[in-house]
């Protein structure tokens, strides 16, 4: 777990690039910002929810290309060290963003169907609710979220906010990057998809989110939204038309307390991509 920033910093830093204001000096007296400014973001520990990129990235059993790390140069240039690598990879890959485009070419929500660099940023930083339902992910690792896990979160927690983000922790990260252990089988090809078996989020959970909650993203621990036998990629199609994005592959849930933090979730900004690889951070109260 990475600590915060000293002194509401990294708070302060992150409310003036969303505003579009000046950042403050590492050395400035934040004491002196504007109270709506310093009470914008919260303060506190910082979690990680991404897995690094490299070799033993997880990857759908169908991509053509994943996450590899060619190097170009790394040594003495005769004056001076120097490093330059090149990288390549499927935007669906690692701990990643799914955009709407992804599965919906239009959207009743908005005139243009959101691709990576269109989704609001705004939507991508803010409240995070995590839904544990590891036990019965554990038991079955076939396991769909149900509408009765978000009725029994609410039931101890409250209502869902508007323009939460909502995490779902299966325990499935305990299990990244072994491909068998985690997604049901280390094949890759057409082949392997008979064979997936990982916990997802049940369609008529997702119908329920659209209908009866305004969420800005779903995330979770597994490789896909949709659980591993899926066809039809239900849970992706409900969701997409509605401009709710989803993060896939995240880890370190089990950090994270049920209501309180909040979730920075910023990809790499490819325009016209309908995925891309994303680092998710977040901050606890």
């Amino acid at each position: 777990m990475l600590r915060a920033l000293p002194s509401g910093l990294f708070a302060a830093l992150l409310v003036f690039v969303l505003t579009g204001c000046e950042a403050p000096s590492p050395d400035a007296d934040l004491s002196e910002t504007s109270g709506a400014a310093a009470a914008a973001f919260p303060d506190g520990e910082l979690v990680d929810l991404s897995h690094p990129f490299n070799d033993e990235s997880i990857y759908w059993p169908t991509a053509t290309q994943e996450f590899e790390l060619e190097e170009e140069f790394v040594g003495d240039t005769g004056n001076y060290f120097y490093a330059s690598h090149v990288f390549r990879g499927a935007e669906h890959g690692g701990t990643h963003i799914d955009a709407p485009f992804h599965f919906a070419e239009s959207a009743e929500a908005a005139e243009e169907q959101f691709t990576v660099e269109e989704i609001p940023i705004e939507r991508l930083v803010g409240p995070a609710v995590v839904i544990d339902v590891s036990e019965q992910a554990t038991d079955d690792r076939l396991y769909q979220v149900q509408v009765s896990d978000f009725e029994a979160w609410e039931t101890e927690h409250g209502r869902i906010p508007n323009g939460a983000m909502v995490l779902l922790n299966t325990g499935s990260a305990q299990f990244y990057p072994d491909r068998e252990a985690y997604m049901g089988t280390a094949e890759r090809g057409e082949e392997a998809l008979p064979d997936l078996a990982f916990p997802g989020l049940h369609p008529d959970a997702a119908e329920w989110l659209v209908a009866n909650r305004s969420v800005s993203a779903v995330g979770l621990d597994t490789p896909s939204i949709d659980y591993g036998p899926s066809e039809d990629f239900a849970a992706h199609r409900i969701l997409f038309p509605e401009n709710i994005a989803v993060f896939e592959n995240l880890t370190n849930l089990n950090d994270l307390p049920p209501t309180g933090a909040h979730l920075i979730a910023l990809p790499m900004k490819i325009e016209g991509a309908g995925g891309a690889p994303l680092r998710a951070v977040a901050v606890l109260p």
